[in-house]
């Protein structure tokens, strides 16, 4: 049996991608909610442009994201054996496909579409980002995924 800390498959001298990648999409989702709240206190349409595009480079930075996770999910099987990893990818797959429809929507809705849906949309992502980085670093701080042997 092995006794080393489980790998992360997808790194750059030696460090871990996903990790790297995934305050982008965070921020850019949350980042919608802001835009989405001064929308709705101002009317000014600026909002919803912004909004439009932090959707669409939250979808592309999240696409990069989940290709290095999902390459450390499948390069070690200990990885795979942690309900935490399952319940980070499942709630991230979630999230991916809330701002797809939630992206879809505003552009084929126009502005009307924000308030109240799209931004009921970005409170219900924000709230499952929390949950999803909760069970990631609980990959990290219990699970010791990507965590060099000492």
């Amino acid at each position: 049996m092995d006794a080393s800390n489980p790998r992360s498959t997808a790194k750059i001298a030696g460090h871990p991608i996903h990790p790297m990648l995934i305050p982008f999409p965070i921020a850019f989702f949350v980042g919608t909610l802001a835009v989405d709240i001064a929308y709705s206190q101002t009317g000014d349409p600026f909002w919803t442009t912004a909004g439009r595009w932090l959707l669409i480079a939250g979808l592309i930075m999240a696409a990069l994201a989940a290709l290095a996770g999902l390459t450390d999910f499948l390069g070690d099987r200990r990885i795979r054996a942690l309900s935490a990893a399952w319940h980070h990818m499942i709630g991230n797959v979630i999230v991916v496909l809330l701002e797809v429809f939630n992206l879809g929507q505003r552009l084929g809705q126009g502005d009307g579409f924000v308030v109240p849906m799209g931004m009921i949309l970005s409170v219900v992502v924000t709230l499952l980002l929390l949950y999803n980085g909760w069970r990631g670093w609980e990959m990290v701080y219990r699970g010791r995924v990507g965590v060099t042997d000492s």
